[in-house]
């Protein structure tokens, strides 16, 4: 296991930056579904993000062709439009602390899915993260008062099996996609964006209101958001250990709820907030997990 002292400088303040940029990005999720249609706001994050990679990688002399169009396709269904569209549904109502804590169950459900799909089968310590997870999600939900907010947390708990269903895809389509990272991420985005906007063509209820404002959330969510996102974490798994890299990150769902605390008000009650200390505790130990095996 690699000592901080060992681990490049760069890679650690990219890593922090990252955490910052990821972590915010749920206050600003939330504010822009107060101004535009959910699966609007989804669209017009993610198709010119999806140019912008473009740009990102033609400039790293990537090739652009779309290899395996349906590989990618279907890569696109799950981590751009579903996860997108379910992820600002799911913030209309939602709390976007508790909302980015839900969707980061992501390593947990991967870990269910994975052993069917590719037979990785759950082993010592994730065991633990299992349960802390399921702990923390029966808290969290709290299917005994099927009140409030309800809906809102079981989609933001299907935002995080899309993404788990795409990262068990992206492992068992290796072969099939194995083109440049800026490339691929980019051709899922587009592909994923452009169904988006035909579900937004017949779903969307009201009308963008473009303001200043509206804007300025449009311009993180798909700047700093989406493009430096994916640059950064690219910059950072290039120099940092996976498992490094991993155990960081669980920083971002606790800087979108302390972020969501001060800029919003939110402030979950004591079970909501016990379930999210287990399942942000169960990401920690899946992260510690992965460490340990490759250090």
């Amino acid at each position: 296991m690699p000592s901080p002292a060992s681990l490049p400088r760069s890679g650690i303040l990219a890593l922090v930056a990252l955490c910052a940029v990821w972590g915010y990005t749920w206050v600003i999720l939330k504010e822009g579904v107060r101004y535009a249609d959910p699966w609007d706001y989804a669209t017009l994050r993610t198709v010119p993000g999806a140019l912008l990679l473009f740009a990102i990688a033609a400039w790293r002399s990537e090739n652009l062709a779309l290899r395996s169009p349906r590989h990618v396709f279907m890569l696109g269904l799950w981590q751009t439009a579903a996860f997108n569209g379910l992820v600002s549904w799911a913030l209309v109502a939602g709390a976007a602390g508790k909302t980015a804590v839900l969707v980061y169950t992501m390593p947990f459900w991967t870990l269910l899915i994975a052993w069917p799909a590719l037979g990785e089968r759950i082993r010592g310590l994730q065991w633990l993260a299992v349960a802390l997870s399921a702990a923390g999600l029966l808290l969290v939900l709290e299917p005994w008062s099927l009140q409030g907010s309800f809906a809102a947390n079981v989609l933001a708990v299907l935002t995080g099996v899309s993404w788990a269903v795409a990262a068990v895809l992206t492992r068992r389509w290796r072969s099939h996609l194995a083109v440049g990272t800026f490339a691929l991420t980019a051709w899922q985005m587009l592909l994923g964006g452009l169904v988006l906007w035909v579900i937004s063509f017949f779903l969307s209820a009201r009308p963008v209101q473009w303001t200043p404002y509206f804007g300025f959330l449009l311009a993180y969510a798909t700047i700093f958001g989406t493009v430096l996102g994916w640059a950064l974490w690219f910059y950072v798994l290039k120099l940092l250990p996976a498992g490094v890299a991993g155990l960081a990150v669980m920083a971002v769902p606790a800087i979108g709820v302390l972020s969501s605390r001060i800029q919003l008000g939110e402030q979950p009650g004591p079970v909501e907030s016990a379930g999210m200390l287990l399942i942000v505790a169960s990401l920690a130990v899946l992260s510690w997990s992965a460490l340990r095996r490759r250090g």
